[in-house]
């Protein structure tokens, strides 16, 4: 188990969610002060998201990670305007966040066609400043990806995750019976009849401490913020990452995933969440299940015989509990039938709290132009 560990964590430096860029904006063109020319302004340095680009793609194409607009034209008897520097486009993967060098968020772009300003050209020399060019903005950006997706799977290793992303979508990511078979998210669609697509990421696996940055941690709980639902994945068996590890049963694993939601980021108990048993065909699971359904029915009445560690001070409710079986396939389409109906109940949700907006903002002008 620990040599498997390690290796992972060897695999996971060809996976890019972060990347630390040097921009400049072009410095601005000579001024002509004998007869009040104005040189133009330096280029901008944009980030612009676009589909099928990855930070790691960034990187080979740019090994230097230096990005510089164009300096502006200078100012002449025949173009007492100078024209504006060359603007330097660098294309990012959607669901980035910008941030600084000091790690404050400064901008995001979460949709294809989307722009950030980087850095900003400087002015071409005029009157303002003495007819001396001013240099453009320069700082050092990072960029970090957190995916977009509907649903997140969310489970411990080995709970079936990278099987359950197979089984519902054409996704083909590596499925081993050893921890830590994913070692970078992986997208999927589940494709229905009336054409609609959601778009699923299989998360690899959390450990007990992920919230405190142990094992891959930070690297891949920031990418259930960017889902706007859960759908967690228990073994109905248990689990227990090693010999060394303490054995936890699938009422632990699911109080023990929502406590490192929890101490992570508190408001990611608040997105809707749903609840798949796996691992139904082995022996002994319906005996299982029926222990765990009494558990979670009334979780109050089984949290003293538990370990205070284990317990998470608030609680995720789920739409609903299906049992499946990768293996088998029992459960598959009714889970696939349940997301369905989950996403859209959001989706309608949403539409009428910003139908509900509207109408207000609609009244309050209304009401606005009867006083005047």
């Amino acid at each position: 188990m620990v040599r498997g560990g390690a290796a992972v964590l060897r695999k996971y430096g060809n996976f890019i969610d972060d990347l630390r860029l040097y921009v400049r904006g072009g410095t601005g063109g000579m001024g002509y002060p004998r007869l009040g020319g104005e040189g133009g302004r330096g280029g901008d340095v944009w980030f612009v998201a676009q589909e099928r680009t990855t930070l790691k793609s960034i990187r080979e194409k740019y090994p230097l990670k230096r990005f510089v607009a164009g300096t502006g034209a200078n100012s002449s008897v025949k173009a007492l305007k100078g024209e504006k520097g060359k603007d330097c486009e660098v294309h990012v993967p959607l669901g980035i966040s910008v941030l600084c060098d000091d790690g404050k968020e400064i901008g995001e772009l979460n949709a294809a066609g989307e722009r950030f300003l980087a850095a900003r050209g400087g002015l071409g020399g005029c009157l303002a400043t003495n007819f001396v060019p001013c240099k453009g903005q320069r700082r050092i950006v990072r960029l970090d990806l957190k995916l977009i997706a509907d649903v997140g799977l969310v489970g411990f290793p080995n709970a079936g995750k990278s099987s359950l992303l197979s089984k519902v979508s054409h996704a083909k990511p590596e499925i081993a019976n050893y921890a830590f078979t994913t070692i970078q998210p992986q997208l999927g669609k589940i494709m229905y009849a009336d054409y609609k697509q959601i778009l699923v990421a299989d998360l690899p696996g959390l450990i007990e401490g992920a919230h405190a940055n142990r094992g891959m941690g930070h690297k891949f709980l920031k990418h259930v913020e960017r889902t706007k639902q859960l759908l967690l994945v228990v073994d109905i068996s248990g689990f227990q990452l090693s010999v060394k590890t303490q054995f936890r049963t699938a009422f632990e694993t699911i109080l023990l995933l929502t406590k490192e939601l929890e101490l992570y980021k508190e408001e990611l108990l608040t997105k809707p969440a749903l609840l798949a048993i796996n691992k139904m065909d082995l022996p002994c699971a319906k005996d299982n299940l029926n222990e765990l359904m009494k558990q979670l029915q009334n979780p109050q009445d089984y949290l003293h015989l538990l370990e205070e560690e284990v317990i998470s001070t608030n609680t995720l409710e789920f739409k609903d509990i299906i049992p499946i079986s990768t293996h088998t396939g029992e459960g598959i389409e009714e889970l696939k039938a349940c997301i369905r109906k989950s996403i859209d109940e959001e989706a309608e949700q949403e539409n009428e709290e910003y139908r509900k907006k509207k109408l207000l903002l609609l009244q309050t002008s209304e009401e606005h132009m009867n006083r005047r």
